[in-house]
């Protein structure tokens, strides 16, 4: 995206670096495409070395400096994304994970111990809540709502909250939130923290990017420690490969590496692989996929029988919410949800209607994708925490991808005639 900064990305811009950073033809016989390493293990020159690969993987700071040992600790093709995605991300280290899941798992399984609180934004991806609200649950960690994730004041105060019951071990932020593209102020959660670290324990802060991803918006510049993208999403691009990335300093990320080198969840040799040939058409795709959303959010705006948009292109001058925005992002995505006129019933029959469209969960691939968030991504979420960040009968996500504006505009406004008018008393 020709608006984006060169400082973003050192010496080469972003599109540059998306294209081949992080692989060395001359180290594969010359191949314009890094190949595919279908390899389990890796022989050593010498016991010496051999010694000494383990040594660098397992005791220092920096272990992708060590020789390939074991796949499920490191292979040629992981180390391209790694390297790739974080000089996309602005951070000095990443780690891949075979799913976005699997990143957020890790992140707060190697940070939270028994006892410990979280504090999070609302609302949250459905697998993250049913993460802190479930297994961590069970373990004795308590999670706390932040209830204005834009207002220095509430976010205090879920801090002050959480602290009295337990250490704060993490503040986790979901900017844009999913479904509902609601944004926090990353810089404000960073200096609650700091200023709790002042008196007692200073949480991590972990920001989850999956929405805006790399280039539109970057969480470590904004100070936090740790940012997780599901690679699954933008980064892969095509709906056909599972991945996910959390980046950050090389010793923020230290114990999420090691605790994936334990449950062995590492993104494989060919999910990487396509991973990689995805992420050099990533620029183009989020470009043109931005600008049918413009154009389709604008379409829905409009329409007599949408009640409302979510489309951060149309957050409101002079609002906390724009001033965010205005700073912290670099553009608005292609995901969004919007509200009919009506609820499940009304949903399910526009839904149903749809030809163009296709109805699944997952975004940010080539095709617009579209679903009833109550009945899917939200499901296991109760329906008392649905209401109150609200996901309801009412809402649907729609991710707009890379078809003719035009098309999707047309199936909309068909499938939308599948709603009559409530009656009005």
């Amino acid at each position: 995206m020709s608006d984006v900064p060169e400082r973003l990305a050192g010496p080469h811009h972003p599109e540059t670096i998306a294209i081949g950073h992080g692989y060395d033809a001359a180290a594969a016989y010359g191949a314009v495409k890094p190949p595919i390493v279908l390899t389990s293990t890796f022989t050593y020159p010498t016991a010496a070395a051999a010694k000494e690969a383990h040594r660098t993987f397992f005791q220092s700071t920096h272990p992708d400096e060590a020789e390939f040992i074991y796949a499920r600790l490191d292979h040629p093709n992981l180390r391209m994304v790694q390297e790739r995605f974080a000089a996309l991300d602005g951070a000095e280290a990443c780690a891949a994970f075979a799913s976005g899941m699997a990143a957020i798992s890790a992140v707060l399984l190697a940070t939270v111990r028994p006892g410990d609180t979280v504090v999070h934004t609302a609302p949250l991806y459905g697998g993250t809540l049913g993460l802190l609200n479930g297994l961590l649950a069970d373990l004795g960690v308590r999670a706390f709502a932040i209830t204005d994730a834009l207002a220095p004041a509430a976010i205090a105060e879920a801090m002050a909250r959480a602290t009295a019951a337990g250490r704060l071990a993490l503040v986790m932020v979901e900017s844009p939130a999913n479904p509902t593209a609601g944004l926090t102020d990353i810089r404000a959660v960073v200096a609650a923290a700091k200023a709790l670290g002042r008196s007692s324990h200073r949480p991590l802060v972990v920001v989850d990017n999956t929405f805006l991803g790399p280039f539109a918006q970057r969480p470590l510049e904004e100070g936090a420690d740790l940012a997780i993208t599901s690679l699954t999403k933008y980064a892969g691009g095509h709906s056909d490969v599972l991945g996910g990335a959390v980046t950050g300093s090389a010793a923020a990320l230290l114990p999420v590496r090691k605790l994936r080198t334990s449950l062995g969840t590492h993104l494989d040799p060919f999910s990487a692989w396509l991973t990689l040939r995805s992420l050099e058409t990533l620029p183009l795709r989020a470009e043109r996929a931005a600008r049918n959303a413009a154009a389709v959010a604008a379409f829905l705006n409009d329409h007599a029988k949408v009640t409302a948009v979510s489309y951060l292109g149309f957050l409101a001058e002079g609002t906390a919410a724009r001033a965010v925005y205005d700073r912290q992002c670099r553009g608005a995505g292609s995901t969004f949800s919007f509200r009919i006129d009506g609820g499940e019933r009304e949903a399910f029959a526009m839904l149903d209607r749809l030809r163009v469209i296709r109805m699944a969960v997952s975004l940010g691939g080539t095709e617009t994708l579209i679903c009833h968030s109550a009945t899917t991504t939200h499901y296991s979420v109760a329906p008392e925490v649905r209401a109150a960040v609200g996901v309801d009968d009412a809402s649907l996500r729609i991710s707009i991808g890379l078809e003719h504006p035009d098309d999707l505009i047309a199936d909309l406004d068909q499938a939308l005639g599948a709603i009559r008018p409530l009656a009005r008393t």
